[in-house]
């Protein structure tokens, strides 16, 4: 028998957008701001490249969208330092926060309720998001307003205080609800 191959999307590459460097400015006319970050005004583009070799830097678009766009004559290189380090500093300010995972039956007892009672605690109590599953199986699902309450009663119980983030909902396995704390 033959497996089959699923065809996932493959993510897509972010394409960063590069700035137009020098000769690559195919504007007729730009306005200038020199080293020292004075507006020089409107002016053509072989004036404006003139200006930056006198200054030895390079000519960059900085806002191609404006009309005329905005040049800024300064070293290439020191600016794209200068945006890989602006870039790294705000991903290390990011707050990664996880979906933890925990899971009850429809039959499960009481002590087992409270362990996973303090583990959802837990998890709450570091940042992380909770998504809390009720499976039923078989029959289990035909009795779907009695596990609704389980899982309400369980909800009630967490001692942290927290929100939901996603109500609970029915699925093909059960009920669901992400909550996160306050």
């Amino acid at each position: 028998m033959r497996r089959r191959r699923h065809n996932r999307p493959k993510p897509k590459a972010q394409v960063k957008i590069r700035s137009r460097v020098n000769e690559q400015i195919t504007a007729p006319n730009v306005v200038v701001i020199d080293v020292n970050g004075e507006n020089r005004g409107a002016m053509d583009i072989a004036a404006a490249l003139a200006l930056a070799k006198e200054q030895e830097a390079d000519l960059i678009e900085v806002s191609p969208l404006a009309v005329p766009p905005v040049c800024k004559i300064t070293d290439f290189g020191k600016l794209q330092y200068r945006q890989a380090k602006q870039e790294r500093q705000a991903k290390t300010k990011q707050k990664q926060v996880e979906t933890k995972g925990i899971r009850i039956g429809f039959r499960t007892d009481t002590h087992d309720l409270l362990f996973k009672k303090t583990q959802a605690e837990k998890f709450l109590s570091k940042g992380n998001k909770v998504r809390v599953e009720i499976v039923l199986r078989g029959r289990e699902k035909a009795m779907y307003n009695k596990a609704k309450e389980n899982l309400q009663q369980f909800l009630k119980n967490i001692s942290i205080p927290h929100r939901f983030e996603e109500e609970v909902k029915r699925g093909p396995m059960g009920f669901t609800a992400l909550i996160i704390s306050e």
